[in-house]
């Protein structure tokens, strides 16, 4: 599924090269074949198959009267109730001064790496924006690369070793965790000795927990406990709360970086202006939580989890090498067990991987090279979203804690990516 990109003249020098962001490439190309009656497993999109919690879906329908613009640095209550969310779920007390609301993370992302003047550090793979971001804007990326015998997380000692050649450069380095395109998460262990290394460095951390209350166990640890005085807490409603197309998205700073939010608040008012009222106000329901909200999540966890762990065996056992996922709703594979059969049926790169297999059997993964591989690594991203997650999360609201999500449950609620995995597994053993 090879995108093309039209030569213009015209165009900005930092934005020529650059396609379209793959996941929504592959979303739009999916939808196409699937409305010219194509049969389609949709793996590519990471987009939460749940729907919005309906107490937050209510507090919208209340608030849809909402019209006038809001503070460029979001609706005061909301940056409160994320202040008092990050005090409850991650034991750091912030104050509202410290947040700051955008029209999804990803958005605050690119502000951020606008107004600061340092590199980019970013793991191999990673998600496919942070560097198209950074190329856009004109920042030095450096990549951290990491090994499948590590899950591709990085180390501390390889963000050492980057930081070692100019000790004190100014850097933000984006962590991602429980990781897209991973689905692993970091110890705690593994938190502090990173922290221990920027701290060192003095450099700034990009902590986007966007999947934290996705961790398949309820134990996501923020690493701002350990390096808080750098770190920025970056998360939102796309993903734990099924919310990925109302736009909303947080970071939360420390004190002593107060004054790059307010760098990235001045850049907002020029740009955004502010996030859409009415979901503002729906958002402080989503992040003040209570029995629904964990029960939601509760089952949503016990339905990822079970479904993540079930096809990763599947594919394990076909030989495909993926790491049994922590969280989130992703798992990364690696063909490379069979690069001499694949170079048979000249595939030589992750691109032309997926082609094949989506071409071959309707079954649509992103290369590894879309996530900063090198194309010739054959790997690439499933997302397991392609499901009815408002059946499945009715079904699941009919167990009690001691039952468990089983393998005639998966069946039932989500075949079609049981199915479409099987068909990956047929095809690359065929």
């Amino acid at each position: 599924m090879a995108r093309k990109n039209s030569p213009d003249i015209n165009l900005n020098l930092n934005v020529r090269g650059l396609y379209q962001s793959a996941t929504l490439y592959i979303n739009e190309k999916c939808n196409e074949l699937e409305s010219n009656g194509k049969l389609v497993y949709k793996f590519g999109l990471g987009q939460s198959p749940f729907p919005v919690p309906q107490s937050v879906v209510e507090e919208l329908k209340a608030n849809a009267y909402q019209k006038n613009y809001l503070p460029s640095k979001g609706l005061k209550i909301l940056r409160e109730a994320v202040a008092e969310y990050h005090c409850i779920h991650n034991g750091i007390c912030y104050t509202s001064d410290d947040v700051i609301i955008g029209p999804g993370s990803k958005e605050l992302m690119f502000l951020l790496q606008y107004v600061y003047y340092g590199d980019i550090l970013i793991q191999k793979p990673s998600w496919v924006s942070y560097s198209p971001q950074a190329h856009i804007i004109g920042r030095q990326v450096r990549w951290i690369c990491t090994t499948r015998n590590n899950n591709w997380l990085f180390t501390a000692e390889e963000l050492e070793a980057l930081c070692n050649n100019d000790y004190l450069k100014p850097r933000i380095v984006i962590l991602n965790y429980p990781s897209n395109p991973i689905g692993v998460t970091y110890t705690k262990d593994q938190l502090k000795k990173i922290a221990a290394v920027a701290r060192r460095h003095k450099l700034i951390l990009l902590s986007d927990e966007i999947y934290g209350e996705l961790h398949h166990k309820g134990e996501h640890i923020s690493i701002a406990k350990y390096y808080g005085e750098g770190t920025i807490i970056s998360s939102g409603l796309s993903k734990w709360c099924g919310a990925g197309g109302w736009r909303l998205g947080t970071f939360t700073f420390p004190e002593s970086l107060r004054w790059l939010l307010e760098a990235i608040s001045v850049m907002a008012s020029e740009t955004f202006t502010s996030t859409s009222a009415p979901i503002q106000y729906a958002a402080v329901r989503a992040f003040k939580g209570g029995s629904d909200i964990e029960n939601y999540l509760w089952r949503a966890r016990w339905i990822l989890s079970k479904l993540g762990n079930t096809i990763a065996k599947n594919l394990q056992v076909a030989n495909i090498v993926t790491p049994n996922p922590d969280g989130a709703f992703y798992l990364f594979l690696d063909f490379n067990n069979f690069k001499n059969k694949l170079q048979e049926k000249n595939i030589f790169n992750s691109t032309d991987l997926c082609s094949s297999i989506h071409d071959e059997t309707g079954v649509a993964i992103l290369p590894g090279e879309a996530f900063g591989m090198k194309p010739g690594d054959l790997t690439a991203r499933l997302a397991y979203v392609d499901f009815d997650g408002v059946a499945a999360m009715k079904a699941a609201s009919k167990l009690n804690m001691k039952e468990q999500i089983d393998d005639s449950f998966l069946k039932k609620y989500c075949s079609n990516v049981l199915n479409g995995v099987k068909l990956l597994t047929d095809w690359i053993n065929n």
